[in-house]
């Protein structure tokens, strides 16, 4: 049984502000990482349990998957089987500040 993906404005925000960036340096780099941060995505339709518990150690509902130097933040919500994208994050970046 699949479960429902739905990108909040946030996630979908800092994903094209990534892809506007790359684009000034590097248009084809910026098209790779923005269709692999979306296949990535699209995979937790199947596998939403995919990502790592976020922060580590706790219980949830905060999990994360890594695409290249990319970090994809999502709430997993089983009862109404649906996977929220909360945000894409550089990896360089400090950690941040998830809705409870």
């Amino acid at each position: 049984m699949e479960f429902e993906v739905v990108w909040t404005d946030p996630a979908l925000t800092s994903l094209e502000e990534i892809h506007a960036y790359l684009a000034q340096f590097n248009p084809t780099a910026a098209e790779r990482i923005s269709s692999a941060i979306i296949e990535r995505v699209e995979l937790l339709k199947s596998v939403p349990k995919m990502g790592a518990v976020y922060p580590k150690g706790s219980l949830g509902p905060y999990r994360t998957v890594v695409i290249e130097k990319y970090r994809v933040f999502y709430r997993l919500i089983e009862e109404k089987q649906r996977v929220e994208v909360l945000l894409v994050w550089h990896g360089s970046r400090q950690e941040p500040d998830l809705p409870l």
